[in-house]
């Protein structure tokens, strides 16, 4: 059985869960972007265009972030940072996320143009590099390299949750634009756009996420890790530490210990070592992210 069975409908559950806290943060950015880049628009001619094309980059950056880093809070059913806290724990990523979907796009699209099937190979193989770099602190160039790990072996997987993630974007856009298009260009585009980003780019963030963590705690690193990957007595095994401390309670995430109980992957209550496991693989390696 593939590590990413059920988890569209796992994602679904966590974004009924969550919707008000996950559309809130997206909601903001959207709303913000689309108003600062039509005054943009419309004040500056070509220069203001270009002005508002960045400030949109900058902020769909610091949104992919934000919604790994709420999506990982929020795992435990639990809100623990508020909009405010997501984002500012999001903001020292927008470098490395903004590298690495940059060269990542533009590797992309030149896939797509020349060949297509490379384009969409890449699209796959590369799917979880913002959750790697948020969630396991990596830099742009090297989150390719363990995004590529992860997908291993599950490339079919990973390409059929993709494209059902497309699918599900393609109908919400498809719809919005037939109600929105008795209006103005300029007003129906900026609110299909706003209300589209809201209720899909979360949506999307929760899959990503919820694929990165199936896969990590799938992949077992060479020279012995921790043991109980995809198809052992603990099918997903433990996922790495967050960059908050939080840990899964069973209620989203087939595999996690339910709550109350400890998480073999983390330490035992009352360590003061954040690295430390209350329980070691068979062969004495301990687990790493890489």
């Amino acid at each position: 059985m593939s590590p990413l069975t059920g988890v569209i409908n796992e994602s679904w559950q966590l974004y009924k869960a969550q919707a008000r806290h996950l559309l809130t943060i997206a909601f903001v950015v959207y709303l913000i972007v689309g108003i600062i880049a039509s005054l943009l628009e419309e004040l500056g001619g070509v220069f203001g265009a270009l002005l508002a094309l960045l400030v949109t980059i900058v902020a769909i950056f610091l949104l992919q972030a934000a919604l790994v880093t709420a999506v990982q809070d929020v795992r435990d059913g639990r809100v623990d940072l508020s909009v405010g806290q997501t984002f500012s724990a999001a903001t020292p990523f927008i470098p490395s996320v903004a590298a690495a979907s940059i060269l990542a796009g533009i590797v992309i699209t030149f896939g797509l143009i020349l060949f297509i099937i490379p384009g969409l190979a890449l699209i796959t193989i590369w799917s979880v590099i913002v959750p790697v770099i948020v969630l396991e602190r990596a830099g742009a160039l090297a989150s390719f390299g363990r995004s590529q790990q992860l997908v291993r072996g599950r490339f079919w997987n990973v390409f059929g949750t993709l494209f059902l993630l497309f699918l599900i974007q393609f109908i919400v856009n498809f719809v919005l634009g037939v109600i929105f298009s008795f209006m103005p260009l300029v007003v129906g585009h900026f609110l299909g756009s706003v209300i589209s980003g809201t209720l899909v780019a979360p949506f999307i963030a929760v899959v990503v996420t919820l694929m990165y963590f199936r896969l990590a705690a799938a992949t077992v690193p060479a020279g012995g890790g921790y043991g109980g990957g995809y198809g052992g007595p603990n099918p997903y095994g433990a996922p790495p530490p967050g960059p908050f401390g939080s840990q899964p309670s069973g209620q989203y995430g087939t595999g996690y210990p339910p709550s109350g109980q400890q998480d073999p992957g983390f330490p035992p209550s009352g360590s003061s070592d954040p690295g430390a496991s209350s329980s070691n693989p068979p062969d004495g390696g301990s687990w790493a992210p890489y």
